[in-house]
């Protein structure tokens, strides 16, 4: 069958057409844009289709440090985005009005105008949502919610010596992602998902998983929001089966809470209930639980799961980290039960050091947090004027492992906390950004910190633990077989996907000999 030749010629054009679309799209981007003096990868200066890939193969803080090491402290990471190296650049970012965070974020609301703590971007309404839910976290709550932390503590103690009786390596990851999530279902809304002791609501944590992946491969590709072509990224690592579930069951914890008293348990919802479709200005909508909740519990969960698995494994390593900070906490506490929220706990400066270390080499959320120019004057940047629409950042893996800040930065050093002068830990201090910088610093910080140190010191009080033999006790680890940047044997591997997730380490656990409960 042959086509008229009118037709063919109007494919023709179009192809002509086509081609010099993209020619003139990629010498504008390349020589004309207002980024195009910055260095950076070739792909990133064209489209942010650079950071999708990286995004789904979770290894965007990986790639982002690959290239500081190659372009240098400034790099060009996508068509619109700089990502910085420094704490000068981190000031100029993360402390100054002039910034908000990105718009990138409006791409991964859970719902049209429905704001989380997380992607609100005006300033106001943040910080009656961070108000709101800081209720839950300043040291009141702390104290309120300590009896729960507690018991979901001691099964997790309890799951771990019932591991004891046959020596068999008990992974990790997945004990301490369902401690942590027992724990944040309960001090939100009082709903005990119990999935330390029963298999029910397990697949909960893999859903926030999924729901997580995909919200990152929404943000660092907005166009595909902005074409609604979301549905594509459905497709990677069967998103919508393993997030759908998770979602009914957020659907049906915030069901079950609101059809009870306010005051009928105390948690964050009773402390907020006051405030909900109050009518004030400064009330929250009751729709906005749904996007409160989705994020409280991928943030008050698998980020302090990641910190602590990454202490097992780092200790696990290291003998001489391990038998101080045993050392410091069996004779600190003498007995199990006095472990809790008190000056001797956070008088532990080992233990405090080894959880600073622990976020530092492998911090919960590695990524880049973006902010954007909010006014018309000149935006400076570590000696850079910033062209308006420009999405900046520092990424936190990358300048939590920059050997300007932290000498030898792959190497888990708890000392350096401790032993470095006054001058060298304040330009530590500076730089140390786990839990982001500025006003949008995570507000769960203390309850993080609380959390890690509670369950490091009762394992550390009743048992003795090391790491698994053969291939079991690899997991986690890099290997030198590995890609560039997860190749060290010694870091712990996190997969970015706005917060991370990761396997292992896999430990056998004894219990202690010659001591009380």
């Amino acid at each position: 069958m042959e086509f008229p030749d009118s037709i063919v010629s109007g494919v023709g054009y179009v192809g002509y057409a086509i081609a010099l679309y993209l020619i003139l799209f990629i010498s504008y981007r390349l020589t004309l844009h207002p980024l195009s003096s910055y260095p950076g990868p070739l792909a990133a200066k064209l489209s942010d289709l650079y950071n999708l890939y990286h995004a789904s193969s979770m290894g965007e803080h990986l790639a982002t440090w690959r290239n500081h090491q190659s372009y240098g402290p400034v790099v060009r990471h996508g068509p619109n985005k700089l990502v910085f190296n420094s704490v000068t650049a981190l000031q100029d970012i993360y402390y100054n009005e002039k910034v908000s965070k990105s718009s990138t974020y409006l791409n991964i609301m859970q719902a049209p105008n429905v704001h989380s703590v997380f992607t609100v971007i005006d300033k106001r309404q943040h910080r009656i949502k961070r108000r709101l839910i800081g209720q839950a976290l300043n040291e009141r709550g702390m104290r309120l919610f300590e009896p729960i932390l507690l018991q979901q503590v001691d099964i997790f103690i309890r799951q771990l010596s019932q591991s004891c009786q046959d020596a068999k390596p008990i992974n990790m990851s997945p004990r301490l992602r369902y401690l942590t999530l027992d724990i944040i279902t309960l001090l939100a809304f009082g709903f005990p998902l119990h999935t330390q002791e029963k298999e029910e609501y397990r697949y909960v944590s893999d859903g926030i998983v999924a729901g997580n992946y995909f919200q990152n491969m929404k943000l660092q590709c907005p166009l595909l929001t902005q074409l609604r072509m979301t549905e594509i990224l459905q497709l990677f690592r069967n998103v919508r089966g393993r997030r759908e579930p998770y979602r009914r069951v957020v659907r049906t914890l915030i069901g079950s809470r609101m059809a009870q008293a306010e005051d009928a348990k105390q948690d964050l919802y009773s402390m907020v209930a006051h405030e909900i479709d109050a009518g004030g200005p400064e009330n929250i909508q009751k729709s906005d639980l749904w996007a409160e909740a989705i994020f409280i519990f991928a943030a008050g969960g698998d980020t302090t799961a990641t910190v602590v698995a990454a202490l097992f494994f780092y200790l696990s390593r290291k003998s001489l980290c391990y038998d101080k900070l045993a050392h410091e906490i069996r004779t600190t506490f003498k007995s199990s039960s006095d472990i809790r929220n008190c000056p001797e706990l956070s008088g532990c400066q080992y233990l405090r050091a080894c959880i600073d270390e622990a976020l530092r080499m492998s911090p919960p959320a590695p990524g880049t947090p973006w902010r954007e120019q909010t006014d018309s004057t000149p935006l400076i940047i570590d000696g850079h004027v910033i062209p308006r629409g420009t999405h900046v950042g520092v990424n936190v893996y990358s300048i939590l492992h920059n050997e300007k800040y932290f000498p030898d930065p792959f190497v888990f050093t708890p000392e350096r906390w401790l032993s470095l002068s006054e001058e060298q830990t304040k330009i530590m201090r500076d730089a140390f950004i786990p839990f982001s910088a500025g006003s949008r610093t995570c507000a769960g910080k203390a309850m993080a910190y609380l959390e890690a140190s509670l369950v490091i010191a009762k394992t550390l009080w009743h048992f003795d633990f090391r790491k698994a033999e053969g291939a079991l006790g690899e997991v986690g680890a890099g290997s030198s077989s590995n890609s560039y940047g997860r190749h060290r044997p010694e870091e712990f591997q996190l997969f970015e996907m706005i917060s991370s997730t990761h396997d292992g380490p896999n430990l056998v656990f004894h219990p202690r000999v010659n001591h009380s409960q």
